[in-house]
């Protein structure tokens, strides 16, 4: 199976950045596109970036610009860097992985992002 663990949420004021970072383990060779989704209280979990294991990428429209989505196949491991954060960023923040792009079959428990003075 897979595992997924992400880190590197926290609190930072609005206008700051950080990165998130999500290690895959397990029979990791099922899995072709990881991504970030997020979810805040009362709102649907939107998409907020993907990218695939040939460096196919997408972003939401609301990140575009300010975040960016990387990865290390050899470590098995996507990172978000996320910049000009705003308050509106603020959820949980869910590392996902699966066969294809908008297919995620596996996630992980998710990482608290808030963005507040």
């Amino acid at each position: 199976q897979v595992q997924l663990v992400e880190s590197g949420g926290g609190l930072v004021q609005p206008g700051g950045s950080l990165r998130l970072s999500c290690a895959a383990s397990g029979s990791i060779f099922s899995i072709n596109a990881m991504g970030w989704y997020r979810q805040a209280p009362g709102k649907q979990r939107e998409s907020v970036a993907a990218v695939t294991r040939g460096g196919s990428t997408r972003y939401a429209d609301t990140v575009k610009g300010r975040f960016t989505i990387s990865r290390d196949n050899a470590k098995n491991t996507v990172y978000l860097q996320m910049n000009s954060l705003k308050p509106e960023d603020t959820a949980v923040y869910y590392c996902a992985a699966g066969p294809f792009l908008g297919t995620m079959n596996y996630w992980g428990q998710g990482t608290q992002v808030t963005v507040s003075s």
